[in-house]
């Protein structure tokens, strides 16, 4: 369960979720359209220490407080055709290590406070990157429609590599 704390952010993100399987999907040929690839979190012995289905042309968020303010951060990413795209951002303000830089994303406001990256579209080289997952504090954690998997209670203090597996 995701906490209240979030707010809007929170309910922005679900819109985002809800919206993306109608996404660039109309390119796609039907059969590529309606595969699934799997989303895995890999520890850094190389075991798989979660997974979950992700739809092409669907998504997930990488939630997460910021270690200096505790506020509420997101990261949006897209299956695009089986290429893993960072989307979008939330940020809840220009704090140590966010912010937004021009030609990278449109920013925008949000409604309640903080701000929105869109249209990002920045391909994730090799379908993964690593993530060192923080303290229950930081609590990363991945949603999907259907699912949630928190990193900082699998893997609190590692590295992982958060990775998209198209089976090809």
């Amino acid at each position: 369960m995701i906490a209240t704390e979030w707010g809007r952010p929170v309910l922005a993100a679900f819109f985002f979720l809800a919206w993306v399987p109608a996404g660039h999907a109309g390119e796609a040929p039907k059969e590529s359209a309606q595969k699934t690839d799997r989303l895995e979190i890999v520890g850094s012995d190389g075991r798989i220490l979660a997974e979950t289905g992700i739809p092409r042309q669907g998504g997930w968020c990488l939630y997460w407080n910021h270690s200096v303010t505790g506020d509420g951060v997101i990261d949006c990413y897209i299956d695009d055709h089986g290429k893993m795209v960072l989307h979008r951002s939330y940020q809840p303000d220009f704090a140590a290590g966010l912010g937004h830089y021009p030609g990278r994303g449109k920013l925008t406001s949000a409604e309640n406070g903080g701000y929105w990256i869109e249209d990002i579209d920045e391909p994730v080289p090799g379908n993964a990157y690593y993530l060192r997952v923080g303290s229950l504090a930081v609590n990363h954690r991945i949603v999907t429609k259907s699912d949630e998997i928190n990193l900082s209670k699998m893997a609190e203090h590692t590295r992982v590599t958060i990775r998209l597996d198209t089976g090809d």
